[in-house]
C-alpha cells in the first residue's frame, strides 16, 4: 500500500494513471460508438443489442463500475496535476516564449470539464430515462429517435462529442508520450493516429443526433405497443 501511495503522489504516477485510463476510455468510446451504429439497422437491431446487454448483467456492472472508476481516477489525476502545475509556477512569466500547440491542448481542461457533465446528463437521460421526455425500457431506438428531437438536446450532444474528438486528439498523443512509446513531436499537428481516431469516434457520434434531426430515423410503434397488438393479433386467430 505504501508503494501505491508514493506511486499516486508521485506526478509521473498520476500520468502514468491518467494515460491507462484514458486508453481505457477510447476503447470504451469506440465500442459505444459502434453500438450506436446500429441505429440506422432500425429497431430491431437496437433491441437485440439492449437484449444482449441485458443477458450479460454481470459482465455489464463489471465494465460499468470499471468505467466509472477510470473515469473517477482521471478526473482526479487531472485535477491534482492542474494544482500542481499551479502551484509550481503562482506567477505567470512577464514574457512567454510562444510555443507550438494545438487549439486541443489549449481547451482540454474545459472540453474534460463538459464532458464530465455530459455523462452526467447522458446517463439521466438514456440510460435512466430520468430527464427524457417518452423513456421506454429496451426500447433504445425511440429512446435515442424521442431524446434527440429536441434541438437544444441534439445542440448539446454535438457540442459535447466535438470536446470529446479534441480531447481523443491531444490525449491520445499524450498517452503514447507519457507510456514512452513516442517521443514528443517539435510538430503536434502531425499526430495521425489520434487524429483518426478523434475524427472517427466523435464524427461518429455527431452522425447519431445530426441524422435524428434530419429525419433520417423513421417513426416505430413502442415495444410495448408491438407486443401488445402481437398477442391481440394472436387472440384474433383463435
Amino acid at each position: 500500500m505504501y508503494a501505491l501511495s508514493r506511486f499516486w503522489q508521485s506526478t509521473i504516477g498520476k500520468k502514468i494513471v491518467m494515460a491507462v485510463t484514458g486508453i481505457i476510455g477510447i476503447l470504451f468510446v469506440i465500442g459505444h460508438m459502434s453500438g450506436n451504429f446500429l441505429m440506422f439497422k432500425g429497431q430491431g437491431a437496437m433491441h437485440d443489442y439492449a437484449l444482449l446487454l441485458r443477458t450479460s448483467m454481470p459482465l455489464l456492472w463489471a465494465i460499468r463500475l470499471g468505467l466509472l472508476a477510470a473515469v473517477v481516477l482521471h478526473a482526479v489525476a487531472a485535477y491534482q496535476l492542474t494544482m500542481v502545475s499551479r502551484a509550481a509556477r503562482p506567477d505567470a512569466y512577464a514574457v512567454r516564449r510562444p510555443q507550438v500547440t494545438t487549439f486541443a491542448a489549449k481547451t482540454i481542461r474545459w472540453g474534460g470539464v463538459l464532458l464530465l457533465v455530459f455523462i452526467v446528463f447522458h446517463i439521466l437521460h438514456m440510460t435512466i430515462g430520468a430527464v427524457h421526455p417518452q423513456f421506454t425500457h429496451l426500447d433504445p431506438y425511440n429512446n435515442v429517435r424521442i431524446g434527440l428531437a429536441n434541438p437544444a438536446v441534439a445542440a448539446f450532444y454535438i457540442l459535447a462529442m466535438a470536446a470529446l474528438g479534441l480531447h481523443l486528439y491531444h490525449g491520445g498523443w499524450a498517452v503514447v508520450r507519457t507510456l514512452g512509446v513516442a517521443r514528443p513531436a517539435a510538430q503536434p499537428l502531425k499526430r495521425t493516429l489520434s487524429l483518426v481516431i478523434a475524427i472517427i469516434v466523435a464524427g461518429g457520434f455527431i452522425a447519431i443526433p445530426v441524422a435524428s434531426m434530419a429525419g433520417l430515423f423513421p417513426e416505430a410503434p413502442a415495444l410495448q405497443e408491438r407486443a401488445a397488438e402481437s398477442t391481440t393479433a394472436a387472440a384474433e386467430t383463435h
